[in-house]
């Protein structure tokens, strides 16, 4: 299978027309899976204006995407570490090299391609997300963020347009499952991270090795803060508020910050028949009210922070077994990581009461934290701007989702892109953003790559 990424041939782009467009080219080029760039034409006079992404080869790579673990359904199942999951970093590293990328795998196992400026002392300007989808998840989440930076590495070669600043697209692994690749950049994978398992069903440390870094030299894979000029991402939004309102581009003020928790509630396992109800320890009837003191103190403190009890399991799990333990999971998201505190103080103290009802105890260990990340004033503006030069609309708005961009903000400054979700809808095949809106924040990407680079 060969994409031609230079291919005009007017493919329709229906709500789950990816799959035709990948049939068609499939069907119509050879098996060898590569990225033909034409020979650069000969240096013209500088642009009127800057250059345009191409918005029908941008949707088809994304739609080659579809490939490598679309379901019939019209979403994908891409799980971090899978073997379809090499198979379309092989194919991105391959559109990497013929747009004139140097490719490489870094020791966290992140796929980077890097352009060369013409300043040998400029930082690096960084683009970039991911390709990992969660189980039965969509074709567009990180997706989007992917397939632009190719389109606009493939876009800057064809125009020959030289930057300052080189270049780097990142494509990070494991994001769906923790950010691991981004957040070994900056220090933060904790060694007992390494054998959590994942989707896949490889730990990460395993997943790491498969892609081709090194677990055993993770620490090497970090990178310095103020070593890079900045990170952009553009990512579909994941929520409803642009096409609620109609507005085409949304400006990222910030991305939350996120601490989860190992929940666990410990009482007496007993018989079903004959242990009387006044007699029980139940830990799963205390896990229930655990879970309504979580969802009471979340939506009763002011502000826009949200907690989430999202996995629970009985032990032993029989019916006919008083349950003894219960397991579950606490998660806490705000912009702020002082909010995020209040609010488990408040949980935690309405845990003790909840184990002191029950006589049970209930034990709160956290295993996870991704710090907020507000993106830098500067960048806003500089996305701001490029949307208007396009004419597009805009608001400015928060990231209720975590983000590579929120990893790579203890290097830099960050600046985030949304483009709308229909229907707010996100890790599910129904996840959808049209191609004419994936082209527009792939247009104020490459418009903000280009700012940059002129002040940066």
């Amino acid at each position: 299978m060969t994409f031609d990424p230079l291919l005009n041939s007017g493919y329709p782009h229906p709500r789950r027309g990816f799959l035709k467009v990948a049939a068609a080219l499939a069907a119509t080029l050879p098996s060898r899976i590569s990225v033909r760039s034409p020979t650069p034409p000969a240096p013209t006079p500088p642009l009127p204006q800057p250059p345009r992404v191409d918005g029908q080869r941008l949707n088809a790579i994304l739609g080659v995407f579809r490939q490598f673990g679309g379901t019939d359904d019209g979403g994908t199942t891409r799980l971090a570490y899978s073997a379809v999951d090499i198979a379309g970093r092989r194919y991105a590293a391959e559109a990497m090299e013929q747009s004139g990328l140097e490719v490489s795998t870094d020791l966290a196992a992140n796929l980077i391609g890097r352009r060369p400026g013409t300043d040998p002392e400029a930082l690096p300007v960084i683009i970039g997300s991911h390709m990992d989808t969660v189980p039965g998840g969509g074709s567009y989440d990180g997706q989007v963020g992917v397939a632009s930076a190719l389109e606009i590495a493939l876009t800057l070669h064809h125009h020959r347009v030289e930057l300052r600043h080189p270049l780097e697209i990142v494509i990070f692994q494991n994001e769906e499952g923790g950010k691991t690749g981004s957040r070994a950049l900056v220090g933060r994978v904790e060694p007992h991270e390494l054998d959590i398992v994942t989707a896949s069903g490889l730990t990460i440390r395993d997943g790491i090795a498969r892609l081709g870094g090194d677990p055993a030299r993770l620490d090497e894979a970090r990178r310095d803060p103020g070593s890079m000029a900045g990170f952009l991402e553009l990512h579909i939004e994941q929520g409803a508020v642009l096409a609620a309102a109609g507005i085409q581009i949304g400006v990222v003020e910030g991305i939350v910050g996120i601490r989860r928790w190992n929940v666990t509630v410990r009482g007496a396992q007993n018989h079903a028949g004959t242990t009387p109800m006044n007699q029980r320890r139940d830990a799963l009837v205390a896990a229930a009210d655990f879970i309504r003191a979580v969802n009471d103190v979340a939506t009763n403190t002011e502000g826009r922070q949200v907690a989430t009890v999202g996995r629970i399991e009985a032990v032993p799990g029989a019916p006919n077994v008083v349950p003894g333990e219960v397991r579950a999971t606490l998660e806490i998201r705000d912009l702020e990581m002082e909010k995020i505190g209040r609010v488990f103080d408040e949980v935690e103290s309405r845990a003790r009461q909840v184990g002191e009802d029950h006589e049970v105890t209930i034990e709160l260990d956290r295993f996870y934290e991704s710090l907020a990340a507000p993106t830098e004033p500067r960048f806003r503006d500089i996305i701001e701007a490029s949307a208007e030069a396009l004419g597009y609309t805009h608001v400015r708005m928060p990231s209720g989702a975590g983000h590579d961009a929120q990893s790579m903000a203890e290097l830099g400054p960050v600046g985030m892109i949304f483009v709308s979700s229909r229907d707010g809808i996100s890790h599910s095949p129904q996840e959808y953003t049209a191609p004419e809106d994936i082209a527009r924040g792939a247009d104020v990407l490459l418009g903000a790559v280009l700012a940059l680079d002129g002040v940066g």
